[in-house]
């Protein structure tokens, strides 16, 4: 393919394929703990971070994967603090987050171009620094995920019971933050801050919603992932439009498509059902029938 001719191409497409992987498999975590905000809160957190990098003169790619991390560490800190108001601590972290970002942006001037790409995503973005950063991520993410994945599974439903059992609940939730971070923040790249949250969270929205166990959704939620990475970066580099809402609209594309599927599937099957009963019905009617009329005989 002619996609594939151009070195920018080929650091877009592996960087895809490593964020496809992980990312996904971090939404499902994330939507069954019920923090699906937390992606869009260090979105902006880590934004703050590549602004501050900028104005400090220091690496924006690094600056804001530090930001990300430590503003994953406060959100954990602050849901330990409001248990009864959950929400409270995303909201503080995305503000703050958002707020800084813009007053660090007012301070130079020349940032608009630059911060286009970390906005919407940008195909030609993705440097060597940042796609060997994916891949650590990503590795980093798989170990963590496979080594941990008893722990993390009793976690993710039930902190108390998990705690109970002998699991170690608070480092474990903010080693699981420290990792939404740094996924949050290697992601920004391809989809760009705005639509981080979209490469995360319609994945795994489809594998929960198709998926009728843990395994199977962990598997159809990363396949999802990387059918709308790699549609998303082919289409956006043929049609030229932003690859993060690219990425997004096709993932939603297929979110919609896979519950209208899975809506007409079920429709066909109660007929079916309901076909099936009639006839068993019919069935033991006419038996009935024919053992009155021997009786009588």
């Amino acid at each position: 393919m002619a996609v594939f001719e151009y070195e920018f191409m080929q650091r877009a497409f592996w960087a895809g394929g490593l964020i496809g992987v992980i990312a996904p498999i971090l939404g499902v975590y994330l939507m069954l703990r019920r923090q699906v905000l937390m992606a869009d809160t260090l979105s902006h957190v880590s934004l703050a971070g590549v602004a501050l990098g900028s104005v400090m003169n220091l690496n924006p790619v690094i600056c804001g994967f530090a930001i990300a991390i430590l503003g994953a560490l406060l959100v954990e800190q602050l849901r330990r603090s409001y248990r009864t108001y959950s929400e409270v601590p995303v909201a503080i972290i995305m503000t703050s987050g958002l707020a800084l970002a813009v007053v660090l942006m007012s301070l130079k001037t020349n940032l608009s171009k630059t911060f286009s790409s970390y906005l919407f995503g940008s195909i030609v973005a993705v440097s060597d620094m940042q796609l060997w950063m994916m891949a650590g991520v990503c590795i980093t993410g798989l170990l963590f995920f496979i080594l941990l994945r008893r722990p993390l599974y009793n976690f993710t439903f039930d902190e108390e019971t998990a705690s109970i059992g002998g699991i170690q609940v608070r480092g474990l939730s903010f080693a699981f933050a420290i990792l939404t971070g740094m996924t949050v923040a290697s992601a920004m790249p391809i989809v760009g801050v705005l639509l981080v949250s979209a490469l995360i969270v319609l994945p795994a929205a489809l594998a929960l919603r198709v998926s009728r166990s843990f395994t199977a959704a962990i598997i159809v939620a990363v396949i999802t992932g990387l059918i709308g990475i790699f549609s998303g970066l082919t289409t956006s580099y043929h049609l030229n439009t932003p690859p993060g809402g690219t990425i997004a609209l096709i993932l939603l594309v297929i979110l919609l498509t896979g519950i209208s599927a899975q809506k007409l599937i079920a429709r066909y099957n109660r007929k079916r059902h309901r076909k099936e009963t009639k006839s068993q019905h019919v069935i033991l009617v006419n038996h009935s029938r024919r053992n009155t009329s021997h009786e009588i005989q």
